[in-house]
């Protein structure tokens, strides 16, 4: 009905009671419900996902990246189709809708790769081999975690990787550069290096989880890794550390937006680590210059894996922690609630809303 808010969860593994035995899949419930309905027509079985995006202009539209390829479904999730890619079943991450643009559609693979399509999603190409070095040799291929382009010159395309760094592309994806030298350099550095995965040092810099852009920041991209929450001001080719940890004693940044509604407004899910016991969003009403806890009243018993905005509505906002609570707000923060995702939820990777 008119009015109504669609939240959606992408999740990786249900083990245990009502949905015993299922793999991966999407929760959706209506706001102010507490029933989540596990949404499956079209969706390949065993489908870990790992991106949704609603449409911003037509909210029934909602794009699914998942282990088993990319889905488009045009009915808020009671029916999807996989869309045809190149590589068939490609392993998704990312999926963005150019802002000023909404027929054209770029997804971020693993391993490293990006497909645009120019007419909402139809047809699909392969954009060009960015061609980076493997700078850390983790047990799992890189991702192109989060792509977003620039409003203020919409040919830059800006992604992010795990773990892998950053790249852009002045020219609409057909080509990429290196955006990584200057994250590196922080590692000069012992308080920003750090491995978990690897033998190298630099991995906890190159370990990119989402960026972001903002039309009232011209040239300058926003970046969650591991060891924080960074800024560039010149198009990726340097960057400054933004320095949360002045305003929040979590530091580990998994996700970070503007919000659709005021450019200067970006919102940040920080925790301890990857996998933890504590999680919160932060919001900065001065393009990330200062930061505030946002979320109250409620205790993320995990990594806060993602946040996000409503499209149509300022004062709605979700956060998703890796265990399956999901938060929300439709006061513009004054109050929250929490509705658990079904017993059994584990890995939770993203949260949308439309």
């Amino acid at each position: 009905m008119a009015g109504t808010t669609h939240v959606y969860a992408g999740v990786a593994a249900t083990v245990g009671m009502e949905h015993a035995g299922t793999l991966g899949g999407i929760f959706h419930q209506e706001a102010g419900d507490k029933k989540w309905e596990q949404l499956k027509n079209g969706l390949a079985e065993g489908a870990e996902v790992h991106a949704i995006t609603v449409h911003p202009t037509n909210s029934d539209t909602i794009f699914v990246g998942s282990t088993k390829g990319l889905y488009r479904s045009a009915n808020s999730g009671t029916k999807f189709d996989r869309l045809p890619l190149p590589d068939g079943e490609a392993d998704i991450w990312s999926v963005l809708v150019h802002p000023k643009n909404p027929k054209r559609i770029y997804a971020g693979a693993s391993p490293i790769a990006v497909y645009r399509s120019d007419d909402g999603g139809d047809r699909w190409k392969k954009l060009a081999d960015p061609g980076l070095p493997n700078r850390v040799h983790m047990a799992f291929a890189c991702r192109v975690m989060r792509l977003d382009a620039d409003p203020n010159s919409p040919d830059d395309i800006y992604a992010t990787m795990e773990a892998n760094g950053a790249m852009r592309s002045r020219n609409a994806g057909e080509s990429w550069e290196d955006c990584t030298a200057d994250l590196i350099r922080f590692c000069e550095e012992p308080k920003y290096r750090s491995r978990i995965g690897s033998q190298t040092e630099t991995e906890g810099m190159l370990d990119g989880h989402a960026l972001a852009c903002s039309a009232a920041a011209p040239n300058t991209v926003f970046l969650a890794n591991r060891m924080g929450l960074f800024r560039s001001s010149d198009k990726g080719e340097h960057w400054e550390d933004m320095e949360i940890g002045r305003f929040s004693p979590l530091t580990y940044g998994r996700d970070i937006r503007t919000s659709p509604h005021d450019p200067k407004v970006l919102y940040a899910a920080l925790s301890p680590a990857a996998r933890s016991t504590d999680g919160s969003i932060y919001k900065s009403d001065d393009v990330g210059k200062t930061w505030k806890r946002f979320d109250h009243g409620i205790k993320a018993d995990a990594t806060m894996m993602g946040v996000i905005v409503h499209p149509k509505d300022s004062n709605q906002v979700y956060g998703i922690s890796r265990v399956g609570q999901v938060f929300g707000t439709q006061d513009g923060g004054k109050s929250w609630s929490e509705v658990r995702l079904p017993e059994g939820v584990r890995d939770c990777y993203c949260i949308a809303a439309g």
